[in-house]
């Protein structure tokens, strides 16, 4: 089952939440190694490409999932504690833009000396805001959201692991594997 259901969610939504997350995580672990070359490191050139790289090629999934996730139905909470859904919608809601802020501030890093973003080879993305400052202001920006990203991950985590254990619901399943309903078992 490629679509979501009110029951479960299909495989495209499963799969572009795991490859984003471990992009993500990847992106990461990239990004804390980048800090610390130096010019003159070897990997230095090449990780900063590959970063913005990977960094564009994310941003165009995570456009995927937006269009993907309002053209869907979305599964139905599991449970009855409101307050529950009103978090887990709002979380939702920051992960999303959290992302979009670190498309964004990494963009304006990348170009703020005019220079657009190779993606790989394929493809140019240009440079179409410049200003004095930029990069740095741009740069302080990415680590804040970066490290927020990251800390909100780990909650959403956590909360996932939470329902599986302890409320012995299927919110976790349902994100492993297709299609599942309530008849299906843990």
């Amino acid at each position: 089952m490629l679509r979501n259901t009110t029951e479960g969610f299909g495989w495209v939504s499963i799969g572009l939440h795991w490859l984003m997350a471990l992009t993500i995580f990847g992106l990461f672990g990239l990004g804390l190694y980048m800090v610390e070359l130096t010019y003159y490191d070897a990997w230095y050139r090449g990780s900063l490409d590959l970063h913005k790289s990977v960094g564009i090629v994310l941003a165009l999934a995570w456009l995927a999932r937006v269009l993907w996730k309002f053209s869907n139905p979305q599964p139905r909470p599991l449970g009855n504690k409101a307050w529950e859904h009103k978090v887990a919608t709002l979380t939702h809601a920051l992960l999303y833009l959290l992302m979009l802020g670190l498309f964004i501030s990494g963009y304006l890093i990348s170009t703020a000396d005019g220079r657009s973003i190779e993606v790989f080879g394929l493809f140019n993305v240009p440079a179409t805001l410049t200003g004095k400052g930029q990069e740095e202001t741009a740069g302080q920006i990415h680590e804040i959201l970066a490290w927020s990203l990251i800390g909100l991950v780990a909650l959403h985590a956590g909360a996932a692991i939470k329902h599986h254990v302890f409320d012995k619901d299927r919110t976790l399943v349902r994100m492993l594997k297709a299609g599942n309903h309530p008849s299906d078992s843990l």
